[in-house]
């Protein structure tokens, strides 16, 4: 079956998991009294999912992380993450003009542009020198700056901590970004699709391996650790790493309750997006 066919099964899937995720939310009866907890009502579903995607990562995928670093050295790894985040920009320029982010859209295409000619098809960031740094945005940001509730908390197989307005905008990630709409044009075109995802993955599980052993480490309930950890992290890439007053924040819970909180620090936009790469928990 063509790849295309088997994620437009996907996006319907998911597309009806948000639908029971908002009524399910809305009928929860979890107290949201506390701003800082996360709306998490299908709470013993998202373990299971969690506990199989931990499985999942031990088995699998943190090995091929382990493998991808001994294999390759370290400038072949930087190459490597500079290609990918290079082929983020086109997306990431689409969403910036949607959010109203003119100058960063600007950037983002700059970026694209002479990281792809001069930088090599991206594997040298030139851009940086030319006083662009690298940014990256997403649906699922875009739908936040519009202002729509990030909904309840979910963990999504393999993908790992979502939320409804995240995973709905993993679906508009796919059919949206530029370079998999060119790609999908080829005969060969979801080949590319497939190691595109498969490298990405590998390469950010590569990075953040010491990041989520030292948290398991430290953590009474890992679970509990990662939720917040991913939920703090992507409010500030919402706020492109502004302090939380500067910028309007969607609420997690229904209309009726209150805003959870986000922590204060700020991100380096040139990191990973988060500690959860394909394949997290």
């Amino acid at each position: 079956m063509k790849l295309s066919l088997v994620l437009r099964g996907r996006a319907i899937l998911v597309g009806a998991l948000a639908a029971g995720l908002v009524v399910s939310g809305c009928a929860s009866t979890t107290s949201l009294d506390d701003p800082d907890a996360v709306y998490d009502p299908i709470e013993p579903v998202n373990r299971y999912i969690f506990e199989v995607n931990y499985f999942l990562d031990e088995m699998f995928i943190k090995p091929s992380a382990y493998i991808y670093r001994a294999a390759l050295p370290d400038p072949a790894q930087r190459g490597v993450r500079n290609a990918l985040s290079n082929l983020r920009m086109p997306w990431t320029a689409v969403n910036d003009l949607l959010q109203g982010e003119f100058d960063r859209a600007a950037t983002a295409g700059g970026r694209f542009a002479i990281n792809s000619t001069l930088g090599v098809l991206g594997l040298f960031d030139v851009a940086d020198d030319f006083g662009l740094p690298n940014h990256e945005e997403d649906a699922g940001q875009t739908f936040a700056v519009w202002g729509l509730p990030e909904g309840p908390y979910i963990v999504l197989p393999i993908f790992g901590p979502s939320n409804v307005r995240d995973a709905v905008g993993l679906v508009g990630d796919y059919f949206g970004d530029p370079v998999n709409i060119v790609a999908r044009q080829y005969p060969d075109g979801d080949l590319f699709l497939i190691g595109r995802g498969l490298l990405t993955g590998v390469s950010t599980r590569e990075q953040v391996i010491e990041v989520l052993d030292e948290l398991q480490r430290n953590s009474v309930d890992y679970y509990a650790t990662l939720r917040s950890v991913y939920r703090q992290r992507r409010q500030n890439e919402i706020r492109n790493g502004a302090p939380e007053d500067d910028r309007p924040r969607p609420s997690a819970s229904p209309p009726e309750s209150r805003p959870v909180a986000v922590a204060p620090e700020t991100v380096d936009e040139s990191e990973p997006t988060a500690p959860f790469p394909g394949g997290g928990y």
